[in-house]
């Protein structure tokens, strides 16, 4: 079974090797990284970003597990905002070896019952390349709708592109 935990700084070296073995892997996906984000050190500097904006309120940052109990990629519940939106934003990722194997479905349906039961949000809401289609999958997997597009939303693989808005809204919100 594939569980997500809250991301620790001991989770630094797993997180650093994992990134390291898959950066052409998620290179198209993600945004161009500095050298020094794919060291220990650097993964430690963004965990400690993570648990300052989990200390803020502003986000979550979990770990996603593999059956083994092995870290296999990361998820995030960003930019949490209260008030009248009380929304948040999710993004993930899984490495190579463990990807297509349902990790991902799993860890964003675990990041939407947090979301929803336990912070009480009105809804999440995800950003996807247009191209991205095990990205799609997963999100329409756990119940998002596609809502918008956003031209040149995002600086991915050193460029501006489009992406596709998809949100959920939280069923138990009258």
């Amino acid at each position: 079974m594939t569980t997500i935990r809250p991301v620790t700084l001991d989770d630094a070296p797993a997180l650093a090797e994992l990134l390291r073995v898959n950066r052409d892997f998620l290179a198209p996906w993600e945004p161009v990284r500095p050298e020094h984000y794919f060291t220990v050190d650097g993964q430690r500097a963004d965990i400690q970003s993570a648990l300052e904006r989990q200390a803020q309120g502003t986000g979550l940052s979990y770990v996603i597990l593999n059956e083994f109990g092995r870290v296999a990629g990361r998820i995030a519940l960003n930019g949490i905002v209260r008030g009248p939106l009380q929304s948040g934003s999710v993004g993930y990722w899984v490495g190579a070896a463990d990807n297509g194997r349902g990790l991902a479905t799993a860890a964003v349906g675990d990041i939407r019952r947090v979301a929803f039961e336990e912070l009480g949000l009105h809804r999440i809401q995800a950003e996807i390349l247009l191209h991205n289609v095990g990205s799609r999958r997963v999100l329409e997997r756990n119940g998002f709708v596609r809502f918008g597009l956003a031209p040149a939303y995002l600086n991915i693989a050193g460029r501006w592109q489009d992406h596709e808005m998809y949100q959920v809204l939280n069923p138990l919100w009258p």
